[in-house]
């Protein structure tokens, strides 16, 4: 695996464990503590989005630009190494999707957060006016 997936292996880890951080119950102080960290780690995390798109466009070229390995002109070990590379490209869209759909989600779940503490501010003023 090359050093770009192990990056992108590493970064929808971390991006699964941030996410399940902030959907996990815990206390009202906690949260938005939480929520206003992870808030300022997004801002340069957002690489991860023009990165993965890199790599699917990487992955895109190199499977218009693959060798076809059908036919009796094949041995066995060529197509197992055919077999081999198609379920990697695979698993690598994957991993892109995800760490996209991972970072989409952090990003919308910070921003409802934020969105609830200042609907909270308002209904608080209201009720001392």
């Amino acid at each position: 695996m090359g050093l770009q997936w192990m990056i992108l292996t590493y970064v929808v880890a971390a991006e699964a464990a941030v996410a399940c951080l902030l959907t996990l119950p815990s206390p009202k102080a906690m949260k938005s503590t939480l929520v206003s960290l992870i808030s300022l780690i997004l801002q340069p995390s957002m690489f991860i989005v023009p990165f993965a798109s890199f790599q699917l466009l990487d992955i895109y070229w190199k499977n218009e630009h693959r060798l076809m390995c059908s036919g009796e002109s094949c041995t066995a070990a060529e197509r197992d190494r055919y077999e081999k590379s198609m379920y990697k490209s695979q698993r690598n869209v994957i991993l892109c999707c995800a760490a996209c759909l991972l970072y989409w989600c952090i990003y919308r779940v910070c921003k409802y957060h934020k969105e609830i503490q200042s609907m909270e501010e308002v209904e608080k003023r209201y009720k001392e006016e």
